[in-house]
C-alpha cells in the first residue's frame, strides 16, 4: 500500500486506534474520512484536525451502512482505502440475564458490520486496499471477553479469505492485529496499564511501509506466530484458575 495520496474512511475513527490512525494517515498527506455515531466526538476530532471529513452514521443498522456507501459513492467516488476499525468490547459472563442481547450487539458490530461494508465498498472503482482491525485475542482468548474474542477471531479468518478473494480485483486486503493497548474500548480504565497507541501505530506503520500485510505488535505478534502449546500457555495466562 502506497502510504500517501489516498482517500481513506476509517470507521470508528474518532477514538482509540481509529483516532491514532486518523492523525498519522493525515499526517502521511492522505484525506481522511471518519464516521461515528456521535456527531460530539467527531465535531471535536474535526476541531483538533483541520481537513478530516466527517460522517455520523449508524453501523449497527443496515440503512446506516447503505446510506454510507451511497453518501460516499456520490461524493467521494475516489475513495480507495476502507479501513474497518470500529467495534465493541463486552466484559461479561455467559450468566449474566442480558448476555444474549450484549453478544448480538457485539457480533452485529464487529462482524455484520464490517462484513458488509466490505462487500459493499469493493464495488467502489477506485477502492484499491482494505484494512482489517483484528486483535490479539483472535489466536488467545481472553475469557471475560467471551464474544469479543470470538470475534476477533472469526474476522481474523475472514481476512485471511478476502486476502484470496480479491486477488483478481487487485485490491489488497491488510490485517492490523493490535494487542490491548490504552484505550477506552471495554470500559473507562480498563486498559489503562496497556501500552499507548502511539506505539503500535508507529509500528504498523513501518510494517506497512516494509509492504507487509499481517501488522501485528508486542503480544499480537508473539500470539500471530506461536505454536499450539504456546497458545495454550497464553491462554492459562490470560485466564488464570
Amino acid at each position: 500500500m502506497n502510504l500517501t495520496n489516498n482517500k481513506i474512511l476509517i470507521t470508528g475513527g474518532g477514538s482509540g486506534i481509529g483516532l491514532g490512525l486518523t492523525k498519522r494517515f493525515l499526517q502521511e498527506g492522505n484525506t481522511v474520512i471518519i464516521c461515528g455515531r456521535r456527531e460530539s466526538v467527531l465535531n471535536e476530532v474535526a476541531a483538533k484536525l483541520p481537513g478530516v471529513i466527517t460522517k455520523v452514521c449508524d453501523l449497527s443498522l443496515e440503512s446506516g451502512r447503505i446510506e454510507l456507501h451511497n453518501w460516499i459513492a456520490n461524493n467521494h467516488p475516489d475513495l480507495n482505502v476502507l479501513v474497518n476499525n470500529a467495534g465493541i468490547q463486552q466484559w461479561m459472563q455467559i450468566t449474566d440475564d442480558n448476555f444474549y442481547e450484549r453478544a448480538q450487539q457485539e457480533i452485529n458490530s464487529n462482524i455484520v458490520a464490517p462484513v458488509h461494508l466490505t462487500q459493499l465498498f469493493i464495488s467502489l472503482p477506485a477502492l484499491h486496499t482494505v484494512i482489517n482491525v483484528t486483535s490479539g485475542l483472535s489466536f488467545a482468548p481472553l475469557a471475560k471477553t467471551p464474544v469479543y474474542s470470538a470475534t476477533k477471531a472469526f474476522f481474523h479468518s475472514f481476512s485471511l479469505s478476502l486476502r484470496y478473494l480479491l486477488k483478481e480485483k487487485n485490491i489488497e486486503v491488510i490485517e492490523m492485529i493490535p494487542p490491548a493497548l490504552n484505550t477506552d474500548l471495554g470500559g473507562k480504565g480498563l486498559h489503562d496499564a496497556a501500552p499507548p497507541v502511539s506505539g503500535f501505530i508507529d509500528a504498523v506503520f513501518e510494517q506497512m511501509k516494509a509492504g507487509k500485510t499481517e501488522l501485528t505488535y508486542q503480544f499480537s505478534a508473539a500470539m500471530a506466530n506461536a505454536s499450539r502449546e504456546e497458545l495454550n500457555n497464553a491462554f492459562n495466562r490470560l485466564n488464570p484458575a
